[in-house]
């Protein structure tokens, strides 16, 4: 079992990043904005592009963004099927990096699924 902490990862993610929007408060904003248009319901659903962004992080090997993107994941009701069929598709483009950056979405989903 993963000892990572992406919840943990998250919140320092978001206060290492906050002196970096009081200073640049307009390019932070255009981030957020970018990032809110890119990501609404539309043509594709919204869970559908945070798979996409998901699998993006994953062979990038973006541990923030998995966490993030995971987080996002839950709340708009992605089931586990779902999440492990984009992980074999990342681990195809991927390879093996992808599917050491694969063990970890699955630990960052076990780790923040919702209360039963």
């Amino acid at each position: 079992m993963s000892t990572f902490d992406h919840s943990g990862l998250i919140h320092n993610i978001n206060h290492n990043l906050a002196p970096l929007r009081k200073s640049q408060p307009d390019a932070m904003a255009g981030f957020g904005q970018l990032a809110k248009a890119s990501m609404a319901e539309g043509a594709v659903s919204a869970k559908n592009k945070e798979l996409i962004a998901l699998a993006i992080g994953i062979t990038q090997h973006c541990s923030g963004c998995i966490g993030f993107h995971v987080k996002a994941l839950h709340r708009l009701g992605c089931t586990r099927a779902e999440l492990d069929e984009m992980l074999t598709v990342c681990v195809y483009m991927g390879g093996g990096p992808a599917l050491m950056y694969a063990a970890e979405a699955v630990a960052a989903w076990e780790q923040m699924a919702p209360a039963a």
